[in-house]
């Protein structure tokens, strides 16, 4: 009888631990989650190489990093920047304030070169700036002007020296920002551009050639913006419509299952705490298909639970007592959800892998909601069940929804 008593205590003192826990984190690791362009605002643009120009994966690479260095100017915290195919480049920038700023930034090749007097043959080139070398300015008359420091002062000073008397045009990619005349060698590796009309216009050059060029000519091929107030309608919306789904599983498993569909809504709950948790660790961008997914994955860890209650009923049918019946409709079932949820991983990995960037954020919720729907179903609402059983306080069938009529006489 001890005994018996001591099981049901440790089922007590686990819901309480379990929900104690919940009720104590659950608003730090909600806030603490990043919400993606469409539930916080931002904007999404997918780039092209230009025809004609020679793309390989490294340079795709290196286009990749020189973009989220510009994205780093803005000050943006987790960029989405994805390669797509052999020559595309998706970019997703959630929360992002300025919108036209951030298009400009990413737009640009920002190619820095110094020209011969004819503007035709490039003497210098922006990688043979100094990292970090470009610096806001002003000059005599208070107007800004951008200073920038190059690798090879040698290399420039002879440069200037044989151009004394002759203007050396400065180019960001094909536009001509000035075309300073060079009075004497200049030495020091120290060059000065003018002819920016604001300091905004200064900072950003200095902001684009300490970020470096962009290897390739990309061509903006699609994008859409969501507004900051949209994005906040979207997630309290798919919120609603989440409580509402969850209200209707947990009404339908406690009406039909009784005393399993119980466990089932304690598991869920547990579910549900348990894949925000993943997310907060592995610090995933949740998306609308994210939340889809896992919306959808509450729905599959209640039809594990599902499962293993209708083989505890087929058992206590025949005849079974309930504890013989809880042993036999766990195992018999556990093959069943093992099935099941492995074919529907490979399923997610096959979209993450040939996927768009929101697709994959699908598929990354769907698998992290099986796994963590896994343990729950099948480990955690079968220990509950069993210290109840084994506490000898519900071993009635009408609690696991069969009628007496239903039992076959052995």
């Amino acid at each position: 009888m001890r005994a018996r008593k001591s099981k049901f205590v440790l089922f007590v003192v686990l819901l309480i631990a379990m929900f104690a826990i919940i009720a104590a984190t659950t608003s730090v690791i909600v806030k603490g989650i990043t919400l993606g362009l469409d539930l916080q605002g931002g904007f999404e643009v997918l780039y092209e190489a230009a025809p004609g120009q020679k793309v390989t994966p490294q340079i795709l690479n290196d286009t990749q990093e020189a973009i989220r260095k510009r994205i780093d100017v803005l000050g943006v915290a987790e960029p989405d920047i994805t390669i797509e195919g052999t020559n595309r480049i998706r970019v997703q920038l959630a929360g992002v304030k300025d919108q036209k700023k951030a298009r400009e930034l990413l737009g640009k090749q920002a190619e820095l070169t110094f020209r011969d007097p004819s503007g035709k043959q490039i003497l210098l080139r922006g990688k043979d700036l100094q990292e970090g070398g470009a610096k806001l300015d002003y000059d005599q008359a208070n107007q800004p002007v951008v200073t920038i420091k190059l690798k090879d002062a040698k290399k420039f000073e002879e440069i200037t020296r044989k151009y004394v008397g002759h203007p050396i045009p400065i180019y960001l990619d094909n536009q001509q920002l000035s075309a300073p005349v060079v009075q004497e060698p200049i030495a020091g590796g120290n060059a000065q551009i003018t002819g920016q009309r604001t300091v905004e216009e200064a900072q950003e050059l200095v902001d684009l050639l300490n970020a470096g060029a962009v290897p390739i000519k990309l061509v903006e091929k699609q994008s859409y913006a969501v507004d900051a107030s949209l994005g906040a309608k979207s997630l309290r919306d798919s919120l609603e419509a989440g409580v509402i789904a969850v209200l209707a599983i947990f009404i339908f498993v406690i009406g039909y299952y009784r005393l399993p569909g119980l466990i089932a809504v304690i598991t869920l709950i547990v579910y549900s705490y348990l894949v925000l948790v993943t997310f907060y660790v592995l610090d995933v961008t949740l998306t609308l298909p994210g939340i889809a997914a896992f919306i959808l994955g509450i729905g599959m860890a209640v039809d594990a639970n599902i499962i293993t209650s209708e083989r505890i009923k087929e058992e206590i049918r025949v005849g079974r007592s309930v504890s013989a019946a809880v042993r036999a409709g766990s195992k018999r079932s556990f093959l069943t959800i093992f099935d099941s949820n492995i074919t529907t991983i490979i399923a997610a990995v096959v979209l993450f892998i040939f996927g768009t960037a929101s697709v994959k954020g699908f598929s990354v919720s769907l698998i992290a909601g099986i796994l963590v729907s896994f343990l729950t179903a099948v480990g955690l609402s079968r220990l509950l069940i069993y210290l109840l059983v084994r506490s000898n306080m519900v071993n009635r069938p009408t609690l696991f929804g069969v009628r007496e009529d239903e039992i076959s006489d052995l």
